[in-house]
């Protein structure tokens, strides 16, 4: 397969490439040596490539990254259609149902008053779908998603069945609180299993205090992952500049450049 620039590609185009790539006579030996399993790892990647292009606005990045998280979709697909279970078209075909079927105030005759509404209704729908058994009201929540996510995740759904702080008070409260129970058990021996039970508690409780603060977590620690690598890559260059490395430099001097890269900010 050549590409025809006198032709746009279409998602046919990349189905093809893909059928090629996956040709046990003359496509590429490592894509056809993956499965699921293994493909997995490269699928979450790429959807945190989009977040970060997006977070960057990075127009042409974002473009890129989606073109490699899609790419990811048809690769799975192509798995799936040589087993025997489903095919790309399947997979299109099974996402129009579903939002179709979750947007009866769009495409039928409900309505819904407003978006937290339709959060509710949303609920309502995926839980008719899985069956008349009731679940847990934390079901869907997957278990690969980053535990940062993952627990914003939980605390929003228990939040939509009522259960949580009425306002942002407790939570402060209840870090704090978190905390303490922290500080005492490093204070008490470092028995490792219960300082993991606390720090995990800890953790949790501020990524509650940040989603009643109206920001999502994961979001907000990769903001600060990016502002402490850009300040301490700056304070390397320092250090380059003074004739040193990090490594040779004590920490007093580190923390007057650490403030010296603050200031310039």
């Amino acid at each position: 397969m050549h590409a025809n620039d006198d032709e746009p590609a279409t998602i046919q185009t990349l189905l093809d490439i893909m059928a090629c790539l996956r040709n046990p006579d003359n496509g590429c030996p490592w894509d056809c040596q993956q499965d699921f399993r293994s493909i997995a790892p490269y699928t979450l990647e790429e959807a945190c490539e989009v977040v970060d292009a997006i977070e960057q606005d990075d127009r042409a990045g974002l473009r890129d990254e989606l073109g490699d998280l899609l790419f990811q979709v048809v690769f799975h697909a192509r798995m799936a259609s040589e087993s025997g279970w489903f095919d790309f078209s399947d997979v299109v075909q099974g996402i129009c149902d579903k939002m179709i079927r979750r947007h009866p105030h769009v495409f039928a005759d409900a309505e819904v008053a407003d978006a937290d509404a339709q959060t509710h209704a949303w609920e309502a729908h995926k839980q008719k779908e899985r069956g008349a058994v009731p679940g847990s009201v934390l079901d869907g929540v997957p278990l690969a998603l980053p535990a940062l996510m993952r627990a914003n995740k939980l605390q929003k759904k228990a939040s939509r069945a009522g259960f949580d702080w009425p306002d942002i008070r407790g939570v402060f409260d209840k870090v704090e609180e978190e905390m303490e129970e922290l500080r005492a058990e490093i204070e008490s021996g470092l028995d490792q299993e219960a300082l993991r039970d606390e720090a995990g508690d800890l953790l949790f409780a501020v990524v509650n205090l940040v989603r009643h603060a109206g920001s999502e977590p994961e979001s907000v620690l990769r903001r600060a992952n990016r502002k402490f690598t850009k300040r301490f890559q700056q304070v390397e260059q320092l250090c380059r500049e003074a004739g040193t490395s990090v490594n040779e430099t004590d920490l007093d001097t580190l923390d007057w450049y650490w403030d010296q890269v603050k200031m310039r900010e």
